[in-house]
């Protein structure tokens, strides 16, 4: 934990109401400044306890605390450098090293996610009993989405109209076994818009869910940037929120070793929304007579900063209006595993989200993560009613760009 960063806290309380678990229980350890006050506990010589490890592993790394805090703040690099520290001194039971084990040894890789996919949605139905076995487990029944279609994306697709850039794409883990037609989509909505997409085969992890969990994420970048650079491409497109913030740190988390963070540098990682508005608009829009919600997904509108561009992209579609979404910059509980390994927590801010959602009497949600999507579905599920479908911005945009019905 670097102390110059926590000394910038002057603990004024700007990020209290921003901050989903100090709304929950308004306990003062359980909010940003709270976290930090245990952190220069630490640097002083206490010890990480396990109630600090908790207090810490409450935390959901949404980063709303770093956009509300008048003093600049860096909470988002603190937090991680804290939960790394937690992984090497803290000793967890054995239960939750099973659980962690279990998720760390199958999330990060599509091959194992691929072979899970069957066995997630078969427990879906074993639901209570998993939860009374291992919460964690019943959350990982829950979330589990409805079976996909694989869909196998060429290496290249080329542009349609006047050629106007060379653009390389993201897979991801999540995003591409759990909702591959948003990776198509994305793929469809570049070309259309006059992009070469190349998509390099034998994608792994970005490294996303090991960095925010407090694990070493370097080998994921590295294997990452190495696979975009055999490619021949400079510019990534990414189309999840937490992939993107993370791709976007390379440098950052490569720093000690010149040589990869000067590779990192090199490559442009660009959120999807991000680079369409920055090419412009070329392909003709035609009209989708649908009222939407936008879900704020806390790595693009807090880590990344992209609030405007998915709404100006969305705005542009002739018909369709877009709704607001009380609380916006409040978290959802998905935040990469946390909605696994803090599933009581997840839960409540899930629901909080999906009321709030329902509030808007939208026909459909917009949403830029997979794991938001999953949350915010699952969340729907339980109250009761029939859930709002949730697209990507990429599918509304590619029904609007090929003239077809959008499809949840």
């Amino acid at each position: 934990m670097d102390p110059e960063l926590i000394k910038d806290c002057v603990h004024c309380g700007f990020c209290l109401p921003t901050c989903p678990t100090y709304v929950l229980w308004g306990e003062e350890m359980d909010s940003p400044r709270g976290r930090i006050h245990l952190m220069q506990q630490h640097v002083e010589g206490t010890p990480i306890t396990p109630e600090m490890a908790g207090h810490f592993d409450a935390c959901l790394g949404c980063m709303a605390c770093v956009t509300a805090c008048p003093s600049g703040v860096q909470y988002d690099r603190l937090i991680e450098q804290t939960r790394a520290e937690v992984e090497r001194e803290h000793v967890r039971t054995p239960h939750d090293r099973a659980i962690r084990g279990l998720v760390f040894a199958l999330f990060p890789y599509p091959r194992r996610l691929r072979l899970l996919k069957l066995p997630m949605r078969l427990a879906g139905k074993l639901r209570p009993f998993l939860a009374r076995v291992n919460p964690s487990l019943g959350a990982m029944a829950e979330l589990a989405p409805p079976p996909a279609r694989r869909i196998r994306l060429p290496r290249r697709v080329h542009a349609r109209g006047p050629y106007r850039a060379t653009v390389g794409l993201l897979t991801g883990c999540v995003q591409g076994e759990f909702f591959p037609g948003v990776n198509a989509a994305t793929a469809r909505v570049l070309a259309m818009e006059g992009c070469d997409v190349i998509i390099p085969p034998g994608q792994g992890c970005c490294g996303a869910l090991s960095l925010h969990s407090g694990y070493d994420a370097r080998k994921f970048a590295k294997r990452t940037i190495a696979t975009f650079e055999r490619a021949g491409v400079d510019t990534i497109v990414v189309n999840a929120a937490g992939c993107g913030s993370t791709m976007k740190d390379y440098a950052e988390i490569l720093a000690d070793e010149p040589e990869w963070a000067a590779r990192a540098a090199a490559l442009k990682v660009r959120d999807l929304a991000e680079y369409l508005v920055e090419l412009g608009p070329a392909a003709k829009r035609h009209p989708l007579n649908v009222t939407v919600a936008y879900h704020d997904a806390c790595h693009l509108a807090h880590a990344q900063g992209i609030r405007a561009q998915p709404r100006e992209l969305l705005n542009g579609i002739p018909g369709l209006t877009v709704r607001e979404v009380a609380e916006s910059s409040i978290c959802c509980g998905s935040a990469g595993t946390y909605n696994l390994f803090q599933p009581e927590a997840a839960r409540d801010l899930g629901d909080r989200k999906a009321e709030r959602v329902r509030a808007t009497g939208a026909e459909l949600l917009v949403s830029a993560n997979p794991g938001c999507t999953m949350q915010i579905t699952a969340a729907m599920r339980r109250g009761g009613e029939q859930p709002i479908p949730v697209a990507h911005t990429a599918q509304v945009l590619d029904a609007s760009l090929r003239g077809t019905a959008v499809r949840g």
